[in-house]
């Protein structure tokens, strides 16, 4: 099975910037799309971003409102993993960062529709 592993959260002032990664393992695919979503406390687990991978060129990255023009992610090629460059944070992007895949190309914005999920990295804001 595929396990996927989160890293580069913490702590981090307002303002400021991280990044994080993820990085699977296990099972291979050919075309997968893979996807970063986020739950603070009280809070349902909500879109972030995503991205595709296939064995072409072609991929295709999507982002939720609240984070466009601030968050980029890109693919991390040797491992086929993601990274999620997170810029001018603000205390509302407090929550435990997830990476899921799942085993379609084709991106969604739906938890329900990925199928392996990393335990999750704490990232905290302060003011």
């Amino acid at each position: 099975q595929v396990q996927l592993a989160e890293s580069g959260g913490g702590l981090v002032q307002l303002g400021n910037s991280m990044r994080l990664t993820c990085v699977p393992s296990g099972r291979f695919f050919d075309s997968y799309a893979m996807a970063w979503f986020r739950q603070a406390p009280g809070k349902e687990r909500e879109f972030v971003s995503a991205l595709s991978w296939g064995g072409d060129i072609t991929y295709y990255a999507d982002y939720a409102d609240s984070v466009k023009g601030r968050f980029t992610v890109s693919k991390d090629k040797a491992k086929k993993g993601m990274y999620l460059q997170k810029n001018s944070l603000k205390p509302e992007d407090t929550a435990v960062y997830y990476c899921a895949v799942r085993t379609l190309r084709l991106p969604s914005r739906i938890p329900g529709d990925y199928e392996y999920w990393g335990q999750g990295t704490q990232v905290t804001v302060s003011s």
